[in-house]
């Protein structure tokens, strides 16, 4: 059995001919980023200062699985991300397919797709690569690149053509990131430690 590739994101632009726009900011990545502050409840704030201030104490030294469970996990939850008949959440999802005849496979953290219990049918929306500060494995930019050309991919024998969004969170910098057919943009960086 092959090994499978970690793909660089240099390799990823050359072989399947993207455009990376990552110095303006295209008119998606325009509107995703003019969405406006949430409006917290009394108790939703209080979660909120609780898991910033232990970032902003702690994130550093954090592991990917720290990352996870003691701040994106309840950033998630504030979002209010609940599982309906057209949105499933997905965690540590295999995500598999040929692209322009090349074999592609990627574990992605976290998605939102069209799906059924544990089985996803359209990726649409989300993709994330957490990556703890300190000794990153792989590279986490080619591995939502990636993602997204396998939903592309699958998306488009649905008949389906729509926009991929995601964010590579790495330690305490997020950088977001839409995808439109050939063209991916990267936002500035974010860092969660800054209010």
């Amino acid at each position: 059995m092959a090994k499978k590739k970690d793909w660089k994101e240099a390799e990823l632009i050359q072989t399947f001919h993207l455009e990376r726009i990552a110095t303006h900011q295209t008119p998606l990545m325009t509107e995703w980023l003019m969405v406006e502050h949430p409006k917290f409840t009394n108790s939703e704030s209080e979660i909120f200062e609780k898991i910033y201030q232990k970032a902003v104490d702690k994130i550093g030294g954090w592991s990917e699985e720290d990352l996870k469970m003691k701040f994106i996990s309840f950033v998630l939850e504030l979002g209010d991300l609940t599982d309906d008949k057209n949105i499933v959440t997905f965690f540590d999802k295999q995500l598999k397919g040929v692209v322009e005849g090349i074999s592609l496979s990627v574990k992605s953290d976290f998605m939102l797709a069209k799906g059924f219990m544990n089985i996803y049918q359209t990726p649409y929306f989300h993709f994330q690569e957490y990556k703890p500060q300190i000794n990153p494995s792989g590279e986490p930019m080619a591995q939502l690149i990636e993602a997204f050309l396998i939903a592309q991919e699958q998306n488009s024998q649905s008949g389906i053509e729509i926009p991929l969004y995601g964010c590579e969170i790495i330690g305490k910098q997020w950088c977001f990131v839409t995808m439109e057919r050939k063209q991916y943009c990267i936002s500035s960086i974010y860092v969660c430690t800054n209010r």
